[in-house]
């Protein structure tokens, strides 16, 4: 057996060893590295090594450090409480604040599994407040999430970018990141009406569904002090209390036996203060407002603040002066631990390592991959089948079956090279296959199969949780068909892209 044909498989059984057990893949990818090189293909042990993403690591350190310390200082939720106090109750406006928030966090560098597991429970808490489908939520999150992934910032985005750049092929960063933006808007917007959305339009602002046992109760011990003289429910009947105590205590001939209407008024007086403030807490969200969004918990401190200033110079860094994304990340994250360093405690040990050591390994293998020769082969093969389009919708397809089931990172790491000598055939665009490579691996984490997707079952609310799981495995089986195909025919084979 040839040391290509021999690379190929055991790559293949990496991917299924780490989908069956609980194993890293980047792990693995560095054993299969040192294997396949050393015995298949007598490569020295510098050699493999030098094959280790430098560039890559940085970035994955800088930018997932960066939220590890927007994590811990608060800063995170604070743009999640400052989003929600926006909507003011306005039902239908929470899934795409949702949305919005998730794309957000990880277009400015966050890991998409990361993002699911802050927001997942906030989402779902949410969706169970206001009585709002839980699929309908939890998608948001999940859409979201790969909105934003491919921004040149992002984890997903340096990963493709960078393994591109080393392959040589050309890039266009605004091209990937609309891309994956407006596929999965517009599988949001779908997701929006298909689950709830209309109803949510149409009952317009609305309090908090937890309120409604509160204002359930109070008109019922309303009535029912028509009736009973029990002193824990009179002062429910908070309208004018003042008013009718006197009258009563002026009758007594209109209550029961006058000597019991003495200690029975007196204790409600004593009681009444605090019976009639409790509501007035709980009625202040009447106007709309979640309870969670107040106003003194939208102040920023100091640290926030200067978080938030460094996420958006580091955006401007990147975009406007074209410094590296992963040195700029750390310059910011090393200013704001120096800054506070109590509050940024333990933010290293918050990175993403298992990501981290995943891609790396990945990244290593697939360059052993291209010392071998592997690449030219598996470009021979396609050249083969004679049918560039068709060889170009297969390769997306493998990236989305494989990607719903394994990693998404590192299905990216492998398959981006692997399709180097198609696209050197000049009879596709680089920049829209790998585009459509990208949203077609991608879109798919809305499987529970998924990191993304086994998140959202494991903190669902207000929906039995076996019936959200065959739910969403239903969707993401739909999403797995359409999301290749929808990417390959508005991407690739127009033409329109280079």
């Amino acid at each position: 057996m040839s040391a290509e044909l021999l690379s190929i498989l055991a790559l293949i059984l990496m991917f299924v060893v780490a989908t069956i057990f609980p194993v890293n893949l980047g792990a693995l990818a560095l054993v299969g590295a040192f294997l396949v090189g050393t015995l298949a293909a007598g490569m020295s042990t510098d050699d493999i090594l030098g094959a280790f993403p430098g560039s890559l690591f940085v970035i994955l350190v800088g930018v997932t450090l960066l939220f590890a310390i927007a994590t811990n200082n608060g800063t995170v939720d604070w743009l999640v409480r400052a989003a929600v106090h926006l909507v003011r109750g306005r039902l239908a406006a929470i899934p795409p604040v949702v949305f919005v928030i998730s794309a957000l966090l990880t277009a400015v560098g966050a890991p998409a599994p990361a993002v699911a597991a802050i927001l997942a429970p906030i989402a779902f808490g949410f969706a169970a407040e206001y009585r709002i489908h839980a699929l309908l939520i939890g998608l948001m999150v999940a859409h979201g999430t790969q909105a934003g992934a491919f921004s040149p910032i992002s984890v997903l985005g340096g990963i493709v970018n960078g393994v591109a750049s080393e392959a040589g092929l050309p890039m266009d960063y605004l091209v990937l990141f609309l891309s994956s933006f407006a596929y999965n808007t517009a599988a949001a917007v779908i997701v929006f009406f298909v689950f709830g959305g209309r109803d949510l339009i149409r009952r317009g602002t609305h309090v908090p569904a937890t309120e409604q046992p509160a204002t359930a109760t109070a008109q019922a011990t309303e009535h029912s002090t028509t009736t009973t003289t029990s002193a824990a429910e009179r002062p429910a009947t908070t309208a004018t209390p003042t008013a009718e105590r006197p009258q009563t205590t002026a009758t007594p001939t209109t209550e029961r036996p006058q000597t019991t209407a003495t200690p029975t008024t007196e204790r409600p007086q004593t009681t009444a203060t605090p019976t009639t403030e409790r509501p007035a807490t709980t009625a202040a969200p009447a106007t709309g407002q979640p309870s969670t969004a107040d106003d003194g918990g939208l102040r920023l401190t100091a640290h926030q603040a200067l978080t938030l200033t460094g996420i958006v110079a580091l955006c401007v860094a990147v975009l406007a002066f074209k410094l590296d994304v992963g040195l700029t990340a750390i310059t910011v994250a090393v200013v704001l631990s120096l800054t506070s360093p109590k509050s940024n405690k333990g933010a290293v040990e918050r990175v993403a390592w298992p990501t981290v050591l995943l891609i790396c390994g990945v990244v290593t293998y697939v360059g052993v991959l291209q010392e071998i020769g592997t690449v030219d082969y598996v470009g021979s093969a396609v050249a083969a089948i004679g049918v560039p389009l068709l060889v170009a919708l297969l390769i997306c397809y493998v990236g989305g079956v494989v990607s719903a089931f394994a990693s998404t990172v590192g299905i990216l790491g492998a398959l981006v090279p692997l399709a180097v000598p198609l696209l050197s055939q000049g009879t596709l665009g680089p920049i829209a296959m790998i585009a459509a490579l990208s949203v077609s691996s991608a879109i798919v984490d809305v499987s529970p199969f998924s990191t993304t997707g086994a998140l959202l079952v494991a903190n669902v609310r207000g929906m039995p949780r076996d019936d959200f799981y065959r739910k969403l495995l239903a969707y993401g089986a739909a999403i797995v068909l359409a999301g290749p195909l929808a990417a390959w025919a508005v991407l690739v084979a127009p033409g329109w892209l280079g």
